[in-house]
């Protein structure tokens, strides 16, 4: 009797120490799910080669095409309260970016005053982020590939925005192990135009106004979609010569899958390799070129000539095209800053919807009755 009672004891002890021990862990697990920080995905709807990933205490910025033909994947962590030296204190107030496409999309945000820092300042256009500079605000800090470490280093930056063609920047990398984070924007490789205008949502992060970014760029999306709708009521869809010969005979212009291309489309143009592969140029012989496009309604962006009398003393031959001869041929290279930077190189990617009303206005006038260009000119 004795060995069954001790027996039945024993299992309401095991019972008593497994209802304690389930009820630790129920505790346990309340407390780790509440510990959990739910991740989530900052909605971009066009662009390629960021994302943002946010949760309750900081947020991740995965660059995934920082320069050309790059297979790195950068990833930052950004965090109002950081803690620990690798993440990067938000909202950036003090600045260095070192391409020009940059500066709009500062400027939409209202942070034009954290820019310390740009490269070959003349090539500004803006007059606002002229003005600083020219008030000693914003300093020189070489040029691209070449930048000068010391000044940046002297002006003690939050962060430097990094711009490179095809590696690396050595000089940024300099930067990088002096302590001052340094993050590449890839946007110029964007493959459509609202992409690159989509990278406003970067620089929305950098400055705690991700909100103010989202808006924005939701109404210039609106406006080139609007643009877009109305340029599809034109019947008739006018064709399209684009680029020149610029050295050797080669004539360079947009391959049918660039964005440049996709500008033409949505515009409800006729670009006439539109149907050609790549997503860069194409390098084609004068004759090849000429054959095809001879009669063409509309020469767009005829590289960097200035004027018609300038293209005939690079060659004779410019002169027998259709848009030639009838005066149709505009340029956005005509439209420049105060200290000769060219508009369309730093405002356009942020503002692809002006673009695209250009284009409407240059090809088809009457769907935008009472709207003037704002990059392109017709070349005299």
């Amino acid at each position: 009797m004795m060995y069954k009672k001790n027996i039945k004891n024993r299992n309401k002890y095991f019972f008593i120490i497994f209802f304690i021990c389930f009820l630790i862990n129920i505790s346990c697990k309340k407390e780790k799910k509440s510990d959990i920080l739910i991740e989530k995905n900052t909605k971009i709807t066009y662009v390629k080669g960021f994302q943002i990933i946010e949760n309750k205490a900081s947020s991740k910025l995965i660059i995934s095409n920082p320069y050309q033909n790059s297979a790195e994947i950068f990833e930052y962590t950004l965090s109002k309260n950081p803690t620990s030296k690798n993440e990067i204190q938000l909202p950036i107030s003090r600045i260095v970016v070192t391409s020009t496409t940059h500066i709009p999309m500062i400027e939409l945000l209202n942070e034009e005053n954290s820019i310390v820092g740009f490269p070959s300042t003349y090539y500004i256009s803006s007059e606002k982020t002229r003005q600083r500079v020219d008030g000693g605000f914003i300093k020189e800090i070489g040029k691209e590939n070449l930048l000068n470490t010391e000044v940046i280093l002297n002006l003690e930056p939050d962060l430097v925005v990094g711009y490179s063609v095809s590696t690396a920047d050595k000089s940024l990398e300099i930067i990088k192990k002096s302590g001052i984070p340094v993050i590449y924007n890839g946007d110029w490789l964007e493959e459509t135009p609202l992409g690159r205008a989509e990278w406003i949502q970067f620089f929305g992060l950098l400055f705690d106004k991700q909100q103010k970014a989202d808006s924005i760029f939701k109404s210039i999306e609106n406006a080139y979609l609007e643009a877009k709708k109305l340029a599809m009521k034109n019947p008739k869809k006018p064709t399209i010569l684009s680029g020149a010969v610029m050295s050797k005979d080669i004539w360079n212009l947009p391959a049918g899958e660039s964005f440049v291309a996709k500008f033409l489309a949505d515009a409800n143009l006729d670009y006439l390799w539109k149907d050609s592969q790549g997503k860069g140029s194409l390098s084609l012989s004068f004759e090849s070129v000429f054959e095809r496009a001879k009669e063409a309604d509309f020469w767009i962006a005829p590289g960097y000539f200035s004027s018609k009398k300038e293209m005939l003393q690079h060659n004779k031959l410019y002169a027998e095209f259709a848009a030639f001869k009838n005066d149709n041929i505009y340029t956005p290279t005509l439209k420049k800053g105060k200290t000769g930077g060219v508009i369309y190189y730093e405002l356009a990617p942020t503002r692809p919807d002006l673009v695209l009303k250009d284009l409407i206005k240059i090809t088809n006038p009457d769907l935008l009755p009472n709207y003037k260009l704002t990059f392109f000119e017709k070349m005299n």
